[in-house]
């Protein structure tokens, strides 16, 4: 019997892509480099620190890793609080009530930073449903490393076969495979590039999924 839930955040509680993509794109026109969508659609599920390492490497950067970081997140938390039409995706609130009403534990491991989780949390209401809160920020490597799943599981206090995370990008379901935990593969309208074909079982609508039909998957 299913008893944890891990939930990824963006792309699965809220769909915060447009915002990120807005403020990276910004910044590649701020560092003059061309970012390519398939390079763009590789760093989905990696923390923004990795993302600059990468870019960093790829294209010789001079900058410090922290301080491009910093920048694309002033970016991001401007257009962030901007975007007045910014909400949950469609069905997600009614599914998280669900199960923490029937008692099931809520698990956050996403890769974004705490002060983008906390905005996340603050501007939904999302706290009062989730035992804890794993960011990517703490671990040296992104998903598909398997560490912010095993921790996630590691804090719910829950068998791994008792848990199931809900992930929608390529990476994030290969840490979570790696990680030796059943994943249900969310199919995002607006993921660019994500392959979900590892994942154990795929819905493209929250309404597919309920407190009693999570709590006997096997």
């Amino acid at each position: 019997m299913i008893k944890t839930v891990i939930f990824d955040m963006d792309g699965v509680i809220v769909d915060t892509e447009p915002v990120h993509y807005f403020a990276y794109n910004q910044h590649f026109k701020h560092l003059n480099i061309e970012v390519s969508d398939e390079m763009y659609g590789s760093f989905t599920g990696n923390s923004t620190k990795n993302v600059y390492q990468k870019l960093k490497e790829t294209f010789q950067l001079l900058d410090e890793v922290d301080g491009l970081v910093d920048y694309k997140r002033e970016l991001f938390n401007n257009a962030f609080d901007q975007k007045e039409d910014l909400d949950l995706l469609p069905g997600v609130k009614n599914l998280i009530v669900d199960l923490h009403s029937n008692g099931m534990q809520l698990v956050l491991a996403s890769s974004s930073a705490k002060v983008t989780i906390n905005r996340v949390f603050t501007r939904f209401g999302l706290y009062p449903y989730f035992s804890h809160i794993v960011s990517g920020e703490d671990f040296p490597k992104s998903k598909p490393h398997p560490a912010i799943f095993e921790k996630a599981a590691e804090l719910s206090r829950t068998p791994k076969d008792e848990c199931i995370i809900i992930e929608d990008s390529t990476n994030g379901i290969k840490a979570a495979k790696a990680a030796g935990i059943f994943c249900i593969g969310y199919k995002s309208e607006n993921a660019i590039l994500q392959e979900l074909a590892e994942a154990d079982m795929i819905i493209s609508h929250f309404n597919e999924l309920d407190y009693s039909k999570i709590r006997d998957i096997k």
